[in-house]
């Protein structure tokens, strides 16, 4: 088997290992395999491919878009370091408000699957990262939503050396009980 499958503490939400095979010349892995994936709880078909380049510091954050047109994102890092983050929006969850967390890099080449339902954020903490995602509906500008990265309701705990670099959009973004949230 090409991968390790682990449900985080919101069980949805799921650590993937892949299998590294490496020799003299470097290495090789599969990073997604339809078969696989849905035999492990991932039924979702992507749709669009996301890649994003950030700096030391960088807070991306924290992001999703509403139905109908709601993603699921499996979340790679080719480059570089970021410490990964997904919050239960969906208001009937018993989980709603809580958060998970991995540390996704190009040393440990774990991947995360965040479901429709959560949003999603990551800091960056190496100098540069490439972050790569996969994602199950093509983005829809009308339904792009987000959380405030820092809303104390949520008490993310994140490893920061120092004020985030956010964007205006991601600064100006509401706390999760006045977020345009769609989903039940």
């Amino acid at each position: 088997m090409p991968f390790t499958f682990t449900h985080l503490s919101i069980p949805e939400v799921i650590l993937i290992q892949p299998r590294l095979f490496t020799d003299p010349r470097g290495f090789f892995l599969e990073t997604y395999k339809y078969s696989e994936f849905q035999a492990h709880g991932i039924p979702e078909t992507f749709v669009q491919d996301n890649h994003s380049r950030s700096v030391r510091g960088v807070l991306r954050g924290l992001h999703y878009q509403n139905p109908p047109q709601a993603q699921g994102k499996l979340i790679r890092v080719v480059r570089g370091a970021i410490y990964d983050v997904a919050v239960d929006i969906r208001p009937s969850s018993p989980t709603f408000g809580q958060w998970v967390s991995a540390v996704l890099s190009e040393e440990n080449q774990h991947m995360l699957y965040v479901p429709p339902g959560f949003a999603h954020g990551f800091l960056v903490l190496s100098d540069l990262a490439d972050v790569t995602y996969k994602v199950t509906a093509e983005y829809a500008p009308d339904l792009d939503a987000g959380i405030l990265w820092n809303d104390p309701a949520l008490a993310i705990q994140w490893p920061l050396e120092g004020p985030p670099l956010l964007s205006a959009k991601d600064a100006a973004l509401p706390p999760l009980l006045k977020a345009d949230i769609r989903f039940q």
